[in-house]
């Protein structure tokens, strides 16, 4: 997070080249808050501020989609926290004074972000359909 004008703004820099990623949604939603990349940073998880409320964007910057996970809209998002290979996202709420985590389930959403040397099942040349 790097402070601007417009308030809090995500920023995603590679290491150790120093190289800025192009993050395409979230250049359009600002403020930003509580960041959170999955294991190879093909997902990238923050709050927004969308008039009254913060809303849980994660964007697939392998296919540039977009996803919005909506929240009651009485419930306050705090925090929040993408899971490594980003099947499940824990969202830190508040409510009337409480305060509660709800884990979303995101593996009808979003494909697995699998780590780095991990080998992938299937396929390949004279493999079963």
């Amino acid at each position: 997070m790097v402070e601007r004008s417009s308030g809090p703004t995500l920023l995603l820099q590679e290491q150790p080249s120093g190289r800025v990623v192009n993050l395409r949604h979230f250049q359009r939603h600002q403020p930003h808050s509580s960041p959170s990349l999955s294991w190879n940073g093909r997902y990238v998880a923050a709050l927004v501020q969308q008039g009254s409320q913060r809303v849980p964007l994660i964007e697939d910057r392998l296919s540039g989609a977009l996803h919005r996970l909506p929240l009651p809209a009485d419930h306050t998002a705090l925090r929040l926290s993408l899971a490594p290979e980003a099947g499940r996202l824990a969202v830190q709420m508040a409510l009337d004074g409480q305060v509660r985590v709800q884990l979303f389930d995101l593996t009808g959403l979003l494909e697995p972000d699998r780590p780095g040397g991990m080998a992938i099942q299937g396929g390949g040349p004279g493999a079963p359909p």
